[in-house]
């Protein structure tokens, strides 16, 4: 069986994406915490970064909220991709929609870490599912 990988290579930039955005995380509110003298030793046992977001600026908010964003709907994206090649799916139009995809979460990233309009950002997440949907449906009609 020949495996394709050409549609494997969008779910490795998206993946390589998320690792950035973590490292963008901490980067960015690590010394947001220490401004507002939160200290994470210091936490009650149980807490969470998120229980210091009261005392954060929004932006340093913004980024935690979409590393968080990058672990939920992603985790359907990266198995469609891999049925879809262990399937031999290595159409252009599969791989293009997988593109688009990894595309528009990177977008849809830098516009929420940076900007975080709701509109430009519900748009933005909204094609993107457009794509994921699209990938889904192809990878059930071929498993049929």
């Amino acid at each position: 069986m020949q495996i394709e990988t050409a549609i494997l290579a969008p779910a490795a930039v998206l993946a390589g994406w998320t690792m950035i955005v973590f490292l963008w995380l901490l980067a960015r509110r690590l010394p947001a915490f220490a401004a507002a003298g939160v200290k994470l030793g210091e936490m009650p046992a149980g807490a969470r970064g998120g229980d210091g977001e009261a005392q954060m600026p929004a932006k340093a908010n913004w980024i935690s909220h979409n590393y968080s964003h990058l672990m939920e709907q992603p985790t359907v994206f990266y198995p469609v991709v891999i049925m879809l090649a262990l399937m031999g799916d290595n159409s252009g139009l599969s791989v293009n929609l997988a593109w688009g995809y990894a595309g528009i979460r990177v977008l849809h990233s830098l516009w929420q870490a940076n900007v975080n309009t709701i509109p430009v950002r519900f748009a933005l997440f909204a094609l993107s599912s457009l794509c994921l949907i699209t990938l889904a449906a192809r990878a059930v009609m071929q498993a049929l």
